[in-house]
């Protein structure tokens, strides 16, 4: 007889039948509910995580290729700007300047002063009463234009005493002559002994010392008056009084009366290096007149030109320079003494060199260059060497000719092939 079996319940899942095993139907009652974290449920966990995977990797890859694609858009659009700077809509302006043939002057530089070729203090050379004062403080006097009055008073009284006194003296030795003449007649009839006449010639050589005594104290007495009007013994400036009138002033006070300072002609006493003697001495030798120009502190204005005079004798030990000494006209006073200046000495004019502004030099650790300008409006790197530099002006000693044009400003934009454009042409020529 055979048994009956229920049929088997096929499960919600079928994937649940590769997960579970199969349970006797007389174990589990029908009335049972499996619980919630049952096996059943694993497959479900599984798979959510299966797609967060999917989908985390998907995400990965579409920034991936959104970086990629962005990056590839910049460097188009870059090398799109590119290559559109170097057509005639995106040529960048720039200021040119023409290379050109012309002078510059080799000069050598040296810190100075402005030094008065003379400066007087006068000083009273009497005793006495200052009278009258004929200047002002900063006037400008002429040699030999009054100054001072000292009383003269008392030395006009000695003028006049001592002129008695030789007028005496002068008598006395008139008659002692008289009297010589008188003794040698009778000498010759040996009327006196000749003693006597001895005598009286001795006489007459005492009066003539005598009265050329007098004669002397009469022309110190006479410089003595004089010395009472003190007058300008040089043209120049004179400073701030340092006595006023009715002063009692000495010949003994150390301190004078005034001064007065030279101003035309003016010198300016500088240095120079001793490395840098040799070509000045060979000038000097040669007979030529090296001109100087005196510039102010900040080297921005010149004030005079003038030319060197002459050289110190000996080189300072300590620090290696040489004193030199140039004069100036200084017709205008734009000189004024010990005033601190610069000193321009030009040693050599170079002529007919090639020549380029300064701002048109574009340096780098490796050379120095210019940015040519070609006839098509690009501009190349072209190296450079450099002479002289003066001012605004440099000479250049290779790379460049005469009429080429080469960017003085806009250089900061520029690269090889670069199109520009000319904004503002300019003529720096050193001529």
């Amino acid at each position: 007889m055979s048994q009956h079996v229920p049929p088997i319940e096929a499960p919600e899942h079928p994937q649940a039948l590769l997960a579970a095993p199969a349970t006797p139907a007389s174990e589990t009652p029908a009335s049972e509910t499996p619980p919630s974290n049952t096996p059943a449920e694993k497959p479900r966990s599984g798979r959510r995580r299966a797609l967060y995977l999917v989908a985390l990797v998907l995400l990965l890859a579409g920034a991936f290729f959104w970086y990629h694609a962005s990056s590839a858009a910049a460097a188009s659009k870059k090398a799109d700007g590119a290559k559109a700077g170097k057509g005639d809509g995106a040529a960048i302006p720039v200021v040119a300047a023409q290379v050109q043939t012309g002078s510059i002057g080799v000069y050598v530089t040296g810190l100075g002063a402005i030094t008065p070729i003379a400066t007087v203090t006068v000083r009273s050379r009497v005793d006495g009463q200052l009278m009258a004062v004929h200047f002002k403080e900063g006037d400008i006097v002429n040699e030999g234009a009054p100054l001072i009055e000292i009383d003269p008073r008392p030395y006009q009284a000695i003028v006049e005493q001592t002129e008695g006194e030789l007028t005496r003296d002068q008598a006395l030795l008139a008659n002692a002559r008289v009297d010589v003449t008188r003794y040698e007649t009778l000498l010759k009839q040996d009327a006196i002994p000749e003693q006597q006449l001895a005598t009286q010639r001795a006489t007459v050589s005492q009066l003539e010392g005598t009265v050329k005594n007098d004669q002397g104290l009469l022309d110190a007495a006479k410089l003595n008056l004089l010395y009472c009007h003190i007058s300008a013994p040089i043209t120049g400036i004179v400073g701030l009084r340092l006595v006023d009138a009715g002063n009692i002033v000495h010949a003994s006070d150390t301190n004078g009366m005034l001064v007065i300072t030279q101003l035309q002609p003016m010198s300016v006493i500088f240095t120079v290096s001793e490395d840098q003697l040799p070509p000045i001495l060979q000038k000097i030798h040669a007979g030529q007149k090296l001109p100087v120009e005196a510039w102010d502190r900040e080297l921005k204005n010149k004030l005079a030109t003038g030319v060197l005079a002459t050289v110190d004798n000996e080189i300072d030990q300590t620090t290696g320079t040489l004193k030199l000494r140039a004069i100036f006209d200084n017709r205008n006073h734009e000189l004024f003494p010990n005033q601190f200046v610069n000193a321009r000495l030009l040693v050599q004019e170079k002529t007919g060199v090639t020549l380029l502004p300064s701002a048109a030099v574009q340096r780098n650790s490796q050379s120095t260059y210019v940015y040519l300008i070609k006839p098509d409006n690009t501009v190349t790197v072209r190296p450079i060497q450099l002479g002289t530099t003066e001012g605004d002006q440099s000479e250049v000693t290779s790379g460049l000719m005469p009429g080429d044009k080469v960017v003085m400003t806009g250089g900061d934009k520029l690269q090889e092939g670069t199109r520009v454009v000319l904004h503002a042409a300019t003529n720096q020529s050193g001529t």
